[in-house]
């Protein structure tokens, strides 16, 4: 053998011949066939219409497939081994669709907006502007020199203006839609007003506070309940408050541990207004059409798990203050509901709260405190430390007070007392739970650190006592365990209605149809899925398209006015705050500190008048929502992408009938976020009639 060269070397080496395969003549190589291929457009992919269709006459008739990788978020150490993983086995697929004959569009872009741009910036001292495009660069000389067979022309950068001025354009069509249960769709608010003022429809429940019909609302009211019926809205929701990154964060932004994915900071349960996306009208959808695409089933699963649609019945309590209202999935055990939980967020906790202690009360309910009022406020602030995670541990030692309140299980006529308790939470069901401590484990061990009634109305076979040591006559309250099972119905029954021997099918139904009779409940599915928060008190996002009137009330931007642009900042660094009193901190968003920015005198068809721009911004998501259809036509100045462009790369075919992608390939960590996401944004535009595939990607392949 030759000795070793040590490096690349445009020259032979002495003693090596110049015809020896070198890393130097590797390069060589390597670099010639990649200027070819970019000089030849090898791996240009035409389009039916428009700029991009140089050649389509040639491909017309060959099949289409569109083949694409996750798109990196291009930090600044560049390409990790884990990004040839996926890239290099999609360019393999590729090419050889390309080699059978297809027309095959596959491309690379960048995911640039977020969080860590930002950090990076901050800690550095540069713009995340410079640093996000610096290391663009980058990722684009390190991807060339793989070789990889990219049509380069179609490649887009969330941060990009041409491509965020349509992330704009789909969220004011997500604001401008509302979602019509009857016909399982999204729908133009236009048609929800016009409805309204034909009255073919009244205002759906819990969207007119004012109690009076829609021809005696005022046109500011009227705005208000409209505005409640949006799939982009505003709201007074209980957040994950992240002091230390001085932003709210999602809910599948914090660890189990109650601290931020980014950073490693606390994060509190609080109420804030923000940016809410209606995803759970399409629940049952972005279940149900899983079935409709080819994914892993481990994949799937994640989602159903994390929609988490339940069947079971709301049922009302009674209380001096009003109705407390449960979901539960097992109304055949209403008879041996004991006592109520409300979630520490939960509205009605204040309403329900006593002025005082009952005579009666059990030292141990108080929580040490002199009034329930006392008490309820300081279990908050320990609640609102902890994440959700850790409120739902098995095994972890119960904690709550009680409210001085009882309310009236509609079965018995028992009053039962109304505890505040984390181990219940606002995002499930509504907040509210019936505890059945003989029947549910976390209720039994609540149940006994306070000294609540334990009614059993489930017998427990014989091979569950004998394990357990217990029999038909032990106390239920002394039980090691509850008893989850199914079984005969037991001590459940009073004048109008009887579940004794029944099994848990026919006892819920009987129940369920007794309750609906007497008002007092009926049957109900719900999910875990909570409405997403989609704005941030960061400054690198894109801008919400949206100003403020002298009413407070949000009013979309004309698309003659997108984009709007990001303004430049030299102190974008974000509000944050540490120590003992961070929890009680309010976010400040960078862009507030622009006054020149945020008011602003605009004519929206009404005459010339003072607004103020929304300072949020929109999370990281939102590029990737949809990128997949930008991909398909870049350069188009005057759509998001052309129909037929759409249609032909993407529409419903015989082996594909929801259409999108035909193959994605990423990583199984973006199950439950970009994934469902993107999903739920491709259905809005299908709804809308905008795109013409149902799903946006096919068929997913999970590398590594």
């Amino acid at each position: 053998m030759s000795e070793a060269v040590d490096g690349p070397t445009e020259t032979p080496t002495v003693g090596i011949p110049s015809h020896r395969y070198t890393a130097a003549l590797a390069k060589r190589i390597e670099t010639a066939w990649q200027e070819r291929w970019e000089r030849d457009g090898t791996f240009h992919a035409s389009n039916p219409t428009g700029p991009l269709s140089d050649g389509f006459d040639e491909v017309a008739g060959r099949p289409r497939r569109y083949v694409l990788d996750m798109f990196p978020y291009p930090s600044g150490a560049g390409l990790h081994v884990g990004h040839p993983l996926g890239y290099i086995g999609t360019d393999v697929y590729a090419r050889y669709l390309r080699m059978s004959g297809a027309n095959v569009l596959h491309t690379m872009g960048f995911d640039a907006f977020g969080l860590p741009a930002e950090q990076y910036a901050v800690e550095t001292g540069q713009h995340p502007r410079d640093t996000t495009e610096a290391n663009i660069r980058t990722y684009r000389r390190q991807l060339r020199r793989l070789g990889l067979g990219h049509d380069l022309r179609r490649s887009v950068a969330t941060t990009d203006v041409d491509f965020y001025h349509w992330t704009q354009w789909i969220f004011l069509r997500i604001f401008d839609a509302w979602y019509d249960a009857a016909a399982s769709r999204a729908r133009p608010v236009a048609e929800l007003w016009a409805d309204l003022d034909a009255r073919v429809r009244e205002p759906a429940q819990g969207t007119n506070p004012y109690g009076r019909p829609w021809p005696e609302l005022s046109t500011v009211e009227r705005r208000h309940v409209v505005d409640a019926h949006r799939l982009a809205y505003r709201s007074d929701a209980v957040v994950n408050w992240c002091p230390g990154l001085g932003t709210v964060l999602a809910n599948e932004e914090v660890t189990p541990d109650g601290r931020s994915e980014r950073g490693n900071f606390p994060v509190y349960r609080r109420p804030l207004t923000q940016w809410m996306l209606r995803i759970t009208a399409f629940a049952d959808r972005l279940i149900d059409d899983l079935d409709s695409v080819d994914w892993p089933e481990s994949v799937a699963q994640m989602q159903r798990n994390w929609i988490g649609r339940s069947s079971g019945a709301r049922v009302r309590f009674g209380s001096p203050a009003g109705d407390v209202e449960v979901f539960t999935t097992r109304p055949d055990t209403l008879f041996g509901a004991t006592y109520l939980v409300l979630a520490p967020e939960h509205p009605l906790v204040d309403e329900v709260m006593a002025d005082r202690w009952p005579d009666d009360v059990r030292p141990e309910w108080t929580g040490a405190a002199p009034t329930p009022g006392k008490a309820v406020t300081e279990y908050r602030k320990a609640a609102s430390r902890r994440s959700e995670l850790e409120r739902q541990t098995e095994g972890r030692d119960k904690t709550g007070v009680f409210t001085g309140s009882t309310a009236l299980n509609p079965v018995n006529g028992e009053q039962v007392p109304i505890f505040v308790a984390d181990y219940v939470l606002t995002g499930y069901g509504s907040g509210a739970i019936m505890a059945v401590p003989a029947h549910d484990q976390r209720d039994l061990e609540f149940a006994q650190k306070f000294h609540l009634p334990v009614v059993k109305v489930i017998e427990p076979p014989a091979e569950w006592n004998e394990r357990h040591r217990t029999g038909p006559h032990y106390p239920p309250a002394e039980w090691p365990e509850a008893y989850t099972g199914d079984g005969v119905l037991i001590a459940s029954a009073n004048a109008g209605v009887s579940l004794n021997g029944l099994g848990k099918e026919e006892a819920s139904a009987r129940i369920t149809a007794w309750l609906q009779v007497q008002g007092r409940g009926e049957p109900a599915i719900t999910y875990k899925l909570r409405d997403w928060l989609f704005s941030r008190q960061r400054y690198w996002g894109e801008p919400f398209p949206i100003v403020y009137d002298e009413h407070g009330l949000p009013v979309p931007l004309p698309e003659s006015m997108l984009p709007v642009e990001l303004p430049e900042m030299t102190d974008f660094s974000p509000r944050t705050y540490n120590g003992p009193d961070a929890a009680d901190s309010e976010p400040e968003p960078p862009l507030s500190r622009l006054p020149d920015w945020v008011e602003v005198e605009l004519d929206l068809g009404d005459g010339l008048k003072t607004y103020h721009r929304e300072t949020n911004t929109m999370p990281q998501w939102a590029g990737s929502c949809w990128y997949e259809i930008r991909y398909l036509d870049p350069t188009n100045h005057d759509r998001f992408v052309d129909p037929e462009v759409e249609r032909y790369w993407m529409g419903p075919k015989a082996e594909n009938p929801t259409g999108g992608v035909d193959l994605y390939v990423g990583g199984v960590e973006h199950a439950v976020l970009h994934l469902l996401y993107a999903r739920f944004w491709q259905k809005v535009l299908y709804d809308l009639g905008h795109v013409s595939a149902s799903e946006p990607f096919a068929r997913l392949f999970n590398q590594g």
